[in-house]
């Protein structure tokens, strides 16, 4: 019987290092017919990237401002927190899509950058849903622009497709729901001054008052 497990630890030490050396696979070379995506529109699309991100930094920086104590309004809070992880969702989406048309073999270091927010506090809340409303507005222009190029030059039907369809819907509606609450919340503190803004981030939260 000794003699039995001796024999199995020197066969699992002796196929213990081939085992290990296949963690290290070389690269291989496989055809690349199916990689179709321009360069130029690789490149739009890691600005793209890049543009999500930075919305979300902004997004973040707005959440950060209307939590601290001395402004203390939640309901705007939480509403730019909830946009900041919506931003950071595309990239991700956009970074799932390059990596379906084989497009992020390399390089990928450099993929999302950091740019500082352009803004850390806003005189009103309303000032704050009008910042988001050019942000989003500049977001969109840039996936615009990014659909016109590739499919007017390079015919990329389905980049096309999937960003009509998955981008630009919620967008023009996300613009849609913040021009509504800028415009709702210059009526209240029209009527009601500092009071509006107070009623308003409640009804951000669901809360009746």
């Amino acid at each position: 019987m000794r003699a039995v497990f001796f024999a199995v630890l020197g066969l699992v030490a002796a196929l213990a290092p081939a085992t290990a050396t296949q963690c290290y696979v070389s690269p291989v070379t496989i055809r690349d017919e199916w990689l179709t995506m321009e360069q130029t529109c690789y490149n739009m699309m890691r600005k793209q990237i890049q543009e999500e991100v930075a919305a979300s930094i902004q997004y973040l920086a707005m959440g950060a401002y209307f939590s601290i104590d001395t402004v203390n309004r939640p309901g705007f809070a939480k509403l730019f927190f909830d946009a900041a992880t919506e931003e950071r969702e595309h990239a991700t989406k956009l970074i799932d899509y390059l990596l379906m048309r084989g497009k992020l073999t390399g390089s990928v270091t450099d993929l999302i950058t950091y740019r500082a927010p352009a803004n850390t506090s806003w005189e009103s809340g309303a000032s704050a849903l009008e910042h988001a409303l050019k942000l989003e507005s500049d977001v969109t222009n840039s996936i615009r622009e990014v659909i016109k190029t590739c499919e007017s030059s390079f015919n990329d039907y389905h980049l096309v497709d999937y960003l009509s369809g998955e981008f630009l819907d919620e967008q023009y509606k996300g613009q849609r729901d913040l021009a509504g609450k800028a415009s709702t919340l210059k009526k209240m503190m029209d009527k009601h001054a500092a009071l509006g803004e107070f009623i308003f981030d409640k009804k951000l939260l669901g809360l009746n008052i």
